[in-house]
């Protein structure tokens, strides 16, 4: 390789090595934002896995029940119970006085 091809050539590299520099380092941050994002719903899905359908109180299993049309989870150890969202509105927005009644009776076990 003669003088000037090499000269031609460093200056080639020269001119180009900021934008290749700049290249490799979005490409790096491309693929660590993508394994932070996957790493992220793997860590919620573990959790919503560890979390699914226990109790809050006491850590035991849950299971649905459905009174007067709304689906209550019950604590299968201490028998609390919860309500997902809209569940309440629609026991205290939709049914009359006398449907809550009647639902507040059977969840006590009155």
């Amino acid at each position: 390789m003669d003088e000037v091809s090499r000269k031609r050539e460093d200056d080639w590299f020269l001119q180009n090595e900021k934008k290749i520099l700049e290249d490799a380092r979005k490409a790096r941050e491309k693929r660590e934002a993508q394994r932070s994002v996957e790493e992220t719903e793997e860590q919620r899905r573990k959790l919503k896995d560890l979390h699914w359908m226990k109790c809050p109180k006491c850590g035991h299993d849950m299971k649905t029940e459905t009174l007067e049309g709304i689906e209550i989870d019950r604590c299968t150890f201490c028998e609390g119970f919860y309500l997902d969202q809209g569940e309440i509105e629609e026991l205290f927005l939709k049914k009359g006085q006398s449907q809550r009644q009647n639902f507040m009776r059977r969840l006590l076990g009155m």
